[in-house]
């Protein structure tokens, strides 16, 4: 029998509510961000080796400003010179990668996952992940929502505000709700 993390690895449905397994990493993840967020922001260190035993990779040099919050941690790989600032939520269902110089504004949130129109299905507790890829030397405006399936190409700025419900393509300048592309940006 196939489990259900595996079906949330698969894109497929699965019961993200009630299964033993995700109920527990979920809850060892908020043990270590509960943590990290209590911290004194002069305890860099300490706050580093959370933030690493957290997430599934991080470059040498990275810096993610208390709160922060996350699902599973596992999912989440940042790059070199990765920022995200004050109250970055990423819902790491399905993997979140960030490329190197990336910088994530205040009150930015990464949803990967998604629920059912249906709403016997939904009320089931059932849920589907997509990734969400960002590439590098990316700047994201403060109060952005990307939604799950989402890739943001190199060297884009996502304007303040924005909910990005479609891929955003490299060299790009893209604001709103939804979020669109309004100009290229010369490299």
């Amino acid at each position: 029998m196939i489990s259900e993390k595996e079906k949330c690895r698969r894109g497929e449905l699965y019961d993200a509510n009630y299964d033993p397994e995700l109920l527990r990493e979920r809850t060892r993840c908020k043990e270590l961000y509960y943590r990290y967020n209590q911290l004194p922001p002069s305890r860099l260190e300490e706050r580093e080796r959370i933030i690493r035993e957290m997430l599934g990779k991080t470059g040498e040099r990275f810096l993610i400003e208390q709160p922060f919050y996350c699902d599973y941690g596992y999912n989440i790989e940042v790059g070199e010179n990765f920022y995200a600032n004050m109250n970055c939520v990423i819902l790491d269902e399905a993997k979140v990668t960030f490329g190197d110089n990336v910088f994530v504004a205040p009150n930015c949130g990464f949803y990967t996952a998604g629920h059912p129109l249906d709403v016997e299905r939904r009320n089931r507790g059932l849920e589907y992940a997509r990734p969400i890829t960002v590439g590098s030397n990316v700047w994201i405006g403060a109060q952005v929502c990307v939604l799950p399936g989402v890739t943001i190409g190199d060297n884009c700025v996502i304007g303040a505000g924005s909910v990005v419900t479609r891929s955003i393509p490299a060299n790009s300048l893209a604001v709103g709700n939804p979020c669109r592309v309004i100009r290229e940006i010369e490299v």
